[in-house]
C-alpha cells in the first residue's frame, strides 16, 4: 500500500509542478485529508489563488491552517501572510506575527525578516529594536 501512496504523491507533485492544478488537486486531496502538511499547503495555495478551480479563501484558510498548526514552516509563513495583508483571512497583525514567529523559529529567512519589520515598525508586536536586530541577524541582514 505504501509503495501505492508514493506513486499516488509523485503524481500528484508532478501535476502540481506541471501546473495541471485541478489535477493536483484531486490527487493530493487523499493525502491532505490524512494529514500531509504538504498537501494541505500545496492545496490551500490552489484554493487562494484560483490555480484549476474557483478561488475559495475558505477552503485556502481552511488548509493552510490545518497544515501550519502541524508545524509546516512555509504554511506558517503563508499563514502569517494572509492575516497581515487580509488576505482570505481578517487582517489581524498580531496573528500574523504569531504565525511569524513560529516559521521564523524553525530557520525561515523570509519569515525571520517580516517578523524583524514588525518589530521595527510595532506592527502587531509592541515596537522593539533589539528583537527586529535580532530576527534580521537571523536572516542574515
Amino acid at each position: 500500500m505504501a509503495d501505492s501512496d508514493d506513486i499516488n504523491l509523485a503524481s500528484a507533485m508532478a501535476a502540481f509542478e506541471s501546473k495541471q492544478f485541478a489535477n493536483a488537486l484531486r490527487l493530493f486531496m487523499p493525502f491532505a485529508e490524512a494529514g500531509d502538511s504538504d498537501a494541505q499547503h500545496r492545496i490551500a495555495i490552489i484554493y487562494q489563488n484560483g490555480l484549476g478551480v474557483v478561488k475559495s479563501c475558505e477552503n485556502a484558510l481552511k488548509w493552510m491552517t490545518a497544515s501550519a498548526e502541524q508545524g509546516y514552516a512555509i504554511a506558517q509563513h503563508g499563514l502569517g501572510f494572509m492575516y497581515l495583508e487580509g488576505e482570505c483571512a481578517d487582517q489581524d497583525s498580531s496573528a500574523a506575527a504569531k504565525w511569524f514567529q513560529l516559521a521564523a523559529e524553525q530557520g525561515l529567512a523570509g519569515s525571520q525578516t517580516t517578523l524583524a519589520q514588525m518589530y521595527e515598525q510595532g506592527n502587531g508586536v509592541e515596537q522593539d529594536a533589539d528583537k527586529a536586530k535580532e530576527w534580521y541577524a537571523k536572516a542574515g541582514f
